[in-house]
């Protein structure tokens, strides 16, 4: 790829030449700001077809959606899933209207939620008890009731069911035609079910949640009645005496109340006073394992029994610093005096929590020593989890630092612990954004095969391993390249037909940035791999980033896939092959062009090393006259827990608003942030000062000259938190490029901020990098103009922050301005009087015109 490139989707051309039709004005200007206020209102709901509400039919056979047409009429599509053929179909205003001249007064008020099962609609307003069949051929329309409803209604779980990390927003509407009244509760991937509503005989309740989402239904004395799991399109779940009991299966807390009970264990072990008890459960005998624990130094959280009943292990913690923050909130809405307000808020360096795993032997009632030589300074110890067998009890420890993440694994009869994964970095891991373990028990031929799939940059890219669950040996590498995995979506066998040995293959469906070289790196795109082959299967291709929406039974999918300069393209693809069925709808940006909007621009320049591609966008004003000259204005976030360049389609946003005042406004990913190799991340290894700025002035020069018009005397920069610190580092160490910041809630000091952020990336324990690389060290640097921003109310960061760099400036004589917003929190400079001042601060500094002026 050219270091220099210019990126305009071909689609967008013509967006391009209005933009510079527009009638040219002062920049600055009222008719700017004007333009800057009502950017969100201007191009709101102008691009046709941006996004589809796919409904699927029959597990996924088929599927229908209502699309933007001429004229601003709305259509419905079928399509068949299989072949892609379409048909058109009454719109919901058409079938709405029909229902309203047969129905009572008011019945058809409020969203419809629609079904179809290949002949007729089915529509429910109220989601109450009634529902209307709507003929596809003839348009007769009947009341048929939510029973006489069958494409509205969720079928009810055979096996007590558990959520999935969900879909898309969908509603579910609880009937209760039981006799009793019922308790309803949420189903979390982890199954500790949370209560949402109790629901009399014969009562409705109804509540927003996500495609894949579990809830199940209780009776008075606690057993299991029913289970749902939420899909879009069928959003009744109906209670009543044919309702089937879920049976068997691994449910919520009180699965085993209901259908088959699970085996019983012999032993119970929980938590009291601090301390470890057990309860013999034949005899009811409760005996106290351990003794002294205090609030201080003791045991907490629930015991882990092994699956034969016989071992518990239970955490005990050893309590570290209690520090608090306290400020004054100045001027309250209930009262007339300040408020003092207090909240926790470790910070680096403080003594943490220290926790440690203990095990004990139930059948003995005596705990088992367990040698902690491997886990001597944790920031956690968390996943505790037992092998099959019962033998072996493993657990994920990060250490302090986080320079070390280990699986260890313990003998449970002896107590002897060993390094079952073993990851160590020079710089950091990223246990926040990268950890991935998950334990994989596989039934062959030869009996069951344990192993771990793990996650790991040992390669310099972020990918999986297969592990052996008892050597902890690397059986394979499952994903290489210069590529990174972004998220295992899922690993399941459900989805796959069984191969030609009658194995079901083991796959994993990944979230991946990078995979494609033509392609921007940061680009997310999905592919299914074969754990036992490392064999890919893309599943998306476009050149763009990607949300796919998967079809109830998983045979297909709509990939939607868009980029800052590309409107969405929807497509319907096979779960098998990836390949494509059909193009369902391409988003129509013309009246949205026909504002005068200007696409951004995406462009890319050689990093510091000449040799790493640095990406960012470029956004114009809609009155843009390259004959003029522009200053430039970097929205920054350089925190490197992610990347912040947007990269799907959206109409506006608040660098957009920004640009229309007169600027060229970019946004840069430099080294130091996400989703690229370990060598790219570990720019911010103990240099958060850095910022990326070595690459951020070479991508903006690179810019300047490909834009004439961006003119670097002028060069401004803001952002928010990290960004903050960010913003006032530019005028700090690069006063020589940047001549004025925004500084909004910054954590200036890495010392003052949260411990978990800094520790990440600064490390443990503090040293000299730290003070070195503070805002507030080096405050008396100041060159250029500065606006501080800060939220008295900040508990993201401490407000102290910002003010101790306030102190600083004063001691080093420099001027600047700052603005404290009482009652307001983190990102005060996103509140409607905070943007304004940001916006005014701009024009006044780099346009050298007072704002609003006429």
């Amino acid at each position: 790829m050219p270091t220099l490139t210019r990126l305009f989707a071909p689609l967008l051309v013509a967006g391009l030449a209005t933009c510079l039709a527009t009638p040219l004005l002062a920049q600055g200007s009222k008719a700017d700001y004007e333009r800057a206020a009502n950017l969100g209102r201007m191009t709101r709901g102008l691009v046709a077809n941006d996004q589809l509400d796919v409904t699927w039919l029959d597990g996924g056979q088929a599927l229908w959606y209502t699309r933007d047409a001429e004229g601003g009429a709305r259509e419905s599509v079928l399509v068949d899933a299989a072949t892609g053929e379409r048909r058109l179909l009454p719109s919901v205003d058409v079938m709405r209207a029909a229902i309203a001249d047969v129905a009572q007064a008011g019945a058809t008020t409020g969203p419809a939620t629609v079904g179809f099962d290949g002949e007729a609609f089915f529509l429910s307003f109220k989601a109450v008890t009634d529902a209307w069949r709507y003929e596809l051929e003839s348009g007769e329309v009947t009341s048929v009731g939510i029973r006489g409803a069958a494409p509205l209604l969720l079928k009810a779980s055979e096996t007590p069911p558990r959520s999935n990390d969900g879909g898309v927003s969908c509603p579910i509407h609880f009937v209760n035609d039981l006799d009793v009244a019922l308790t309803i509760l949420w189903v979390p991937r982890s199954g500790a079910e949370r209560e949402y509503a109790r629901v009399a005989p014969g009562g409705t309740w109804s509540n927003s949640t996500y495609a894949g989402h579990a809830w199940v239904v209780r009776t008075p004395d606690g057993k299991l009645r029913a289970g749902y799991v939420a899909e879009a399109g069928r959003p009744e779940a109906l209670v009543h005496a044919q309702t089937p009991v879920p049976r068997g299966g691994a449910g919520g807390r009180q699965a085993a109340e209901s259908g088959e009970p699970r085996a019983t264990r012999p032993f119970a072990a929980f938590v009291r006073d601090h301390d470890v008890w057990m309860r013999d459960e034949a005899s009811g005998v409760e005996t106290q394992l351990t003794h002294g624990g205090t609030a201080e130094a003791g045991f907490g959280g629930r015991a882990r029994l092994s699956p034969d009943g016989r071992y518990a292990a239970v955490v005990h913690t050893v309590a570290g610093d209690a520090r608090e923050v306290h400020y004054v909130e100045s001027s309250p809405r209930d009262q007339l005096q300040p408020k003092l307000h207090s909240y926790d808020y470790l910070k680096p360096g403080d003594a943490i929590d220290h926790d440690r795993p203990h095990l004990f032997d139930l059948a003995e009632g005596r705990e088992v020593p367990v040698d902690d030589a491997l886990f001597p300074s944790p920031w956690s110890i968390s996943r505790l989890d037992w092998q099959p067998g019962s033998s072996t009890l493993t657990f994920l420890y990060n250490q302090r630092g986080h320079q070390v993440l280990r699986l260890v694994a313990v003998d449970a009869t002896t107590g002897a612990a060993r390094a079952l994964i073993d990851e160590v970095s020079a710089t950091f891991i990223d246990y926040s954004g990268k950890t991935y373990l998950r334990q994989l028990v596989t039934e062959r031929d030869g009996g069951p095969e344990l192993d771990y799939l793990w996650a790991s940059e040992r390669d310099g890219w972020n990918h999986l391993y297969l592990i052996d669950g008892q050597s902890g040996a690397v059986e394979r590498q499952v994903t290489r390249g210069a590529w990174v995995v972004r998220e295992v979506e899922e690993v399941n066998v459900e989805r796959l037909q069984s191969d030609a040995t009658g194995e079901a293959a083991r796959t994993a469906l990944l979230r991946v940035s990078g995979i494609f070289e033509d392609q921007d790196p940061y680009h997310i795109h999905f592919v299914r791999v074969d754990l036992d082959t490392g064999e890919l299967t893309h599943l998306t291709r476009g050149d763009g980033t990607h949300a796919l929406e998967w079809s109830p039974d998983g045979s297909h999918y709509v990939d939607s896939y868009s980029r800052v300069d590309l409107a969405p393209v929807h497509e319907l693809r096979r779960a098998r092959d990836g390949g494509l069925v059909a193009e369902l709808e391409r988003a129509d940006l013309s009246a949205l062009l026909a504002t005068g909007w200007c696409a951004p621009e995406r462009f890319v320049a050689k990093g510091r090393d000449g040799e790493t591609d640095i990406w960012g966008i470029l956004r114009r004003p809609a009155n843009f006259d390259p004959s003029k000259s522009y200053p430039v204005i970097e929205s920054i976030y350089a925190g490197p827990h992610g990347a912040f360049v947007p990269k799907a389609f959206r109409a506006t946003s608040g660098p957009a608003a920004l640009a229309e005042l007169g600027f060229v406004v970019v946004q840069i990913d430099g080294m130091g942030t996400n989703h690229r190799g370990k060598a790219f991340h570990d720019v911010a290894w103990q240099n958060l000062g850095d910022s990326g700025f070595p690459d951020r002035r070479l991508w903006i020069e690179a810019a300047a000259k490909h834009e004439p018009a961006m003119d670097l005397a002028r060069v401004g920069i803001y952002g928010g938190s990290a960004g903050g610190q960010s913003a006032l580092g530019a005028l700090l160490s690069h006063g020589d490029f940047y001549h004025a910041a925004v500084a909004d809630c910054g954590c200036h000091d890495n010392r003052v901020d949260k411990i978990w952020w800094n520790e990440a990336w600064m490390g443990w324990p503090i040293g000299p990098h730290y003070a070195e690389q503070s805002n507030v060290t080096n405050a008396h640097e100041l060159t250029g103009d500065l606006l501080l921003i800060v939220g008295e109310a900040d508990r993201n960061v401490d407000p102290a922050s910002t003010m101790q760099v306030v102190d600083a400036l004063i001691r080093a004589d420099k001027d600047f301005e700052l603005l404290v917003m009482p009652g307001v929190g983190h990102g005060a400079a996103g509140t409607p009087y905070g943007t304004r001042r940001l916006r005014d601060f701009f024009v006044r500094k780099l346009l050298a015109v007072e704002p609003r002026w006429q």
